[in-house]
């Protein structure tokens, strides 16, 4: 039986340090052209998109999250930045991977607290892919907590060259919720999302990003940073900008929803 219990975020809090590990992991591949479709990637190609092992190692996120543990609240926590890092292209048939997912630590925010999560990917001994995530939990600051969290992010650069615009549905949310387990309830439908501060339903943080870099035609093995400075909502247009090494969406106010490089 899982017991719910109230947590009161605080940076300063211990946290879990031992990480989760699943060995002998196979990609199935039904479920792999099912998120290829949802993000825009090609499908039928022998190998996994770079944002995919994100989602393969979601269900070890998600269960280090909810342990006891972990210090912050997991309904309502906001992902607010991912640095991927792609060693080798991965193929999604013939081999078989080891994934492992740990807590890096926590961090004041000026909007709450952020937790750090490391998610490796590991094939014949050695690391293929990595990314290191961060995850929001929304509260009320100290204001020495605040100062300790540093200044501001900086102003964003001029617009990049408008290369497309999309059209969101109200149905995205749930669409890429069913392809990557993530049912985070601010994601699904305006009165799950108001409870934690949101109008309506914002789309996924990941398919943002997966969406943009699959336009941007990515390739397998990359470094990628992608930061989620303010949310998408559903239904809603967005302006996908791309220029060599740089990308993000806009809003069609201009207001920056994501930024990110590839190198």
């Amino acid at each position: 039986m899982t017991v719910l219990t109230f947590k009161r975020p605080r940076h300063d809090a211990d946290f879990p340090r031992t990480p989760l590990v699943l060995p002998r992991l196979r990609v199935d591949l039904t479920r792999l052209a099912a998120y290829e479709r949802v993000c825009g990637f090609p499908t039928g190609e022998d190998a996994l998109p770079l944002t995919y092992p994100h989602v393969l190692g979601f269900p070890l996120a998600l269960r280090l999250m909810s342990r006891r543990s972990f210090p912050l609240p997991l309904l309502g926590l906001v992902h607010t930045s991912i640095e991927i890092t792609g060693y080798e292209p991965l193929p999604a048939t013939g081999r078989s991977y080891e994934l492992s997912v740990r807590v890096a630590g926590l961090a004041p925010h000026r909007r709450g607290t952020e937790a750090g999560l490391v998610t490796e990917l590991r094939a014949d001994g050695k690391a293929v892919w990595e990314s290191r995530s961060t995850y929001l939990a929304r509260h009320r600051t100290d204001r020495t907590d605040t100062q300790a969290a540093g200044p501001r992010r900086e102003r964003p650069p001029a617009p990049l060259p408008v290369v497309a615009e999309w059209r969101l549905g109200g149905d995205v949310g749930r669409r890429y919720a069913a392809v990557s387990g993530d049912r985070n309830p601010i994601h699904l439908h305006p009165l799950t999302a108001r409870p934690f501060g949101f109008r309506r339903a914002i789309a996924h943080g990941m398919w943002t990003a997966a969406r943009s870099l699959a336009a941007y035609g990515v390739p397998p093995a990359a470094r990628v940073r992608a930061e989620f400075r303010a949310p998408v909502l559903l239904p809603g247009a967005v302006t996908y900008r791309a220029e060599p090494g740089r990308f993000e969406l806009r809003g069609e106010d201009g207001r920056v929803h994501l930024t990110g490089t590839v190198s």
